[in-house]
């Protein structure tokens, strides 16, 4: 595990590994869902006060988390003591939105949402909602043949 472990995360770290953690869920980070990210840290009202140089110590603890047995239990136990409850939503919208940003959801980006609205207690109504706004958010005009 990183030698650079936070002693504890705070609320806009426990967003960050969710984000992080989706887009390393199908072993394939693209540039657009860390652009996603990016986007997400640098404009949400959430993160007004967050010290970007922590995203990359958030990162490195998610990936090392993935790399150990229970890792991912750990994770969303840290996640969970974390992220206070009202914002167990907020933290699968971003999620949402950094798998959408790509155009395509591999079989393991879906199983990680499903994992994360499990872990988060996200009720399946409220969690397709959300599911449905990241697409609508993230739709591309169709390809006309010339």
């Amino acid at each position: 595990m990183s030698e650079q472990v936070p002693a504890s995360f705070t609320p806009q770290d426990a967003l960050v590994a969710v984000m992080v953690a989706e887009s390393a869920s199908d072993e394939n980070i693209t540039t657009s869902e860390l652009l996603s990210i990016t986007r997400i840290v640098d404009h949400m009202p959430i993160f007004a006060d967050y010290d970007l140089s922590r995203i990359k110590t958030v990162s490195q603890v998610v990936f090392d988390l993935f790399e150990v047995e229970d890792g991912l239990d750990a994770l969303f136990g840290i996640i969970r003591d974390s992220l206070p409850e009202v914002l167990y939503e907020t933290a699968y919208a971003m999620a949402c939105d950094v798998a959408a940003a790509d155009g395509r959801l591999r079989q393991a980006e879906l199983e990680f949402m499903a994992e994360i609205r499990y872990e988060l207690n996200i009720d399946r109504l409220h969690g397709a909602a959300i599911e449905r706004g990241a697409r609508a958010r993230h739709m591309q005009l169709p390809q006309t043949e010339a």
